[in-house]
């Protein structure tokens, strides 16, 4: 019996990104399926398996729209002459059979971007000539006849593809992603207290963390200031070039000697086991792992309306949800999530929440979607 050739296509792969491990965890579960694995990228970084065929797409590039445009024509003309049975593509490209929107809509993250800036940046940021190609491409992407499915990470991204697309809700999806919460765990206190030492965070306080790069978009800003009048720590993982700008931002809002910034680390668990919960006020987020890392770890997690993983979220019983830019509904969740060594009552209900996320979940709903194309 002849394998089927299912292609994946995302621009750059980067094993620590979030659509790669979901990627990967879907492909290591494919292969001992009757399928012959196939990446079309631009550039491929990491570890490559025996049976997985790499198709190097790198067309030349002279600015950011024909970068976009530049990978999409190569891809597709890639894919047709290669004829495979299923392409499933992570970039928004016209023709693909199936479509991960891991990256939500591009309009509905413009529209709450344009919230923090100043009136006339926000009509900009609407007519300006990449975010035009984006939208374009995205609405091209939907309307094409060959798509067959859509796989969104949360029940928010599913709405607004039907609101702004008008996609037949039975063709859209939802699979959530996975966590390994064999190996995200939470720590002992003893852990817990080396763990601080480093970090110089006193035992007794109630620290947070916030995790992701891009501080804009994932709501750094908001985090500070929640923080800043209350007695709260905050440790943050992740890197932006406008670092220096938020160094002065905790230092004006009187907080920079409870603030940690710790770069980016390619391990994050040990920043979760110092933690007491996770707040992560991100302007607008399909569904970001990090809120099922902290999850697994044992942490509540304070996010916001315009982030997927708020589905996950029971106000008050794991958590909090409230607007981005909020400060005063943050300020008070921040200071109902108690020392996690004295009451861990919300950071255990935090994980129960995700023990069914498992790897083999995701990958039998893959596996069960693809048939269905296949058949």
């Amino acid at each position: 019996m002849k394998k089927h050739r299912l292609a994946i296509v995302r621009q750059k792969y980067r094993p620590d990104g979030g659509a790669e491990r979901f990627v990967s965890r879907a492909l290591s579960a494919l292969s001992n399926q009757d399928l012959e694995l196939n990446v079309i990228t631009r550039q491929w970084q990491g570890e490559k398996q025996d049976d997985w065929h790499i198709h190097i797409c790198n067309p030349q590039k002279w600015g950011r729209i024909s970068r976009e445009r530049g990978f999409a024509q190569a891809a597709r003309k890639l894919w047709q002459a290669e004829q495979f049975d299923i392409v499933q593509s992570h970039e928004r490209i016209p023709g693909c059979d199936i479509y991960r929107a891991g990256d939500g809509v591009h309009r509905r993250w413009l529209l709450q971007r344009q919230r923090i800036l100043p009136a006339w940046r926000g009509k900009m940021l609407m007519l300006d000539r990449y975010h035009r190609y984006v939208m374009g491409a995205e609405r091209a992407m939907y309307q094409a006849p060959e798509l067959k499915a859509v796989i969104c990470n949360a029940e928010m991204v599913k709405q607004e593809i039907i609101e702004d697309f008008g996609v037949d809700a039975k063709k859209i999806h939802v699979i959530y992603n996975s966590i390994d919460s064999s190996r995200f765990v939470p720590a002992d206190s003893v852990q817990k207290f080396a763990l601080r030492e480093k970090l110089a965070i006193p035992e007794n306080a109630v620290a947070f963390c916030f995790v992701g790069s891009g501080f804009e978009r994932k709501g750094l800003a908001a985090a500070i200031n929640a923080i800043a009048s209350t007695d709260r720590y905050l440790i943050v993982v992740g890197q932006d070039k406008a670092e220096k700008h938020y160094h002065a931002l905790a230092r004006s809002a009187g907080c920079e000697d409870r603030v940690r910034f710790c770069g980016m680390q390619k391990e994050t668990l040990p920043f979760y086991q110092a933690a007491d919960g996770l707040l992560l006020p991100t302007l607008y987020d399909p569904f970001p792992n990090v809120i099922l890392e902290a999850m697994a770890c044992g942490l509540p997690v304070i996010t916001s309306r315009t982030c997927g993983g708020a589905e996950f979220i029971e106000q008050g019983t794991n958590g909090f949800v409230c607007d981005a830019l909020d400060i005063a509904r943050l300020r008070d969740a921040v200071m109902a999530i108690p020392v996690q060594n004295y009451d861990n009552k919300m950071g255990m209900a935090a994980r129960h929440k995700v023990m069914d996320a498992t790897p083999e979940r995701l990958s039998s709903q893959l596996i069960t979607l693809y048939q269905t194309l296949l058949d």
